[in-house]
């Protein structure tokens, strides 16, 4: 790659995963298409991409992890549930059509904001819930949903677990956001990554710029989270979502 190319993808990587550590997700908007016209074919690219999403949730640990907002029952559990989705996931993404898995990703990503809009006390106050018996068995299987979705969709796959823990498990924005950066972006796309990474191909040479634009713009966008709060996180939530949704529906 040029220099210039490299100072885009930079640039573009270091805005996307800013706005994806503020709202819980989203990064794979800018970032995935931007691969593909850069020149990578879409496995390349996926694969490309989910490695250099290690890096926001390396930034965004950096960051939350200052907070202690991760209780570690609850995230063991998240990660026994979705880590199965991703690994499946990934390993049959590179045969499914791309346009059905967009649309239908497309569809629900824009329900996901207008579900928040109509619900204006959703993902304000903390209220834990379902975390025993069969309720706690529901909200495992839609972990597992997710998984599977984060393991074989690049974009906006974290704004599915962010609002699942919000809905299922009565959590605020701040900490489903936490949960997602650190748990999703880290360690879900970091197994996602190595699936992918050994039935598919990464374009390493890439990874400077994505991985620089993704740990500095998880660090920047959790930083800012922080300090505005969840009636600002949930405002950014519902504008990312319904701008992913459209943009997958009809780009």
């Amino acid at each position: 790659m040029s220099l210039i190319d490299q100072f885009v993808l930079f640039a573009a990587s270091l805005l996307a995963n800013a706005f994806s550590a503020l709202s819980g997700g989203g990064a794979g908007l800018v970032q995935f298409p931007l691969l593909i016209f850069l020149g990578l074919p879409f496995g390349v690219a996926l694969a490309t991409h989910k490695v250099a999403s290690v890096a926001l949730g390396l930034g965004a640990t950096l960051r939350h992890g200052k907070e202690r907002h991760l209780e570690r029952r609850f995230a063991l559990i998240i990660l026994g549930a979705g880590l199965p989705g991703v690994i499946l996931g990934a390993s049959f993404i590179l045969y499914v059509p791309e346009r059905w898995a967009t649309v239908a990703l497309g569809a629900l990503t824009m329900g996901l904001g207008i579900y928040s809009l109509l619900k204006p006390k959703l993902g304000i106050e903390h209220v834990p819930k379902n975390r025993e018996g069969r309720a706690l068995v529901g909200g495992v299987i839609g972990l597992f949903i997710i998984g599977v979705l984060n393991g074989s969709i690049a974009s906006g796959t974290g704004l599915f677990l962010t609002m699942w823990l919000i809905h299922r498990f009565g959590l605020d924005y701040k900490r489903a956001v936490a949960y997602t950066l650190v748990l999703c972006g880290l360690l879900w796309n970091g197994t996602g990554a190595l699936v992918l990474g050994l039935i598919g191909k990464i374009a390493w040479d890439w990874m400077p710029a994505l991985l620089a634009g993704s740990l500095i713009g998880g660090y920047i966008g959790s930083h800012y989270a922080l300090k505005k709060g969840n009636r600002w996180i949930k405002r950014a939530f519902e504008i990312v979502t319904i701008v992913i949704g459209a943009k997958l529906l009809w780009g």
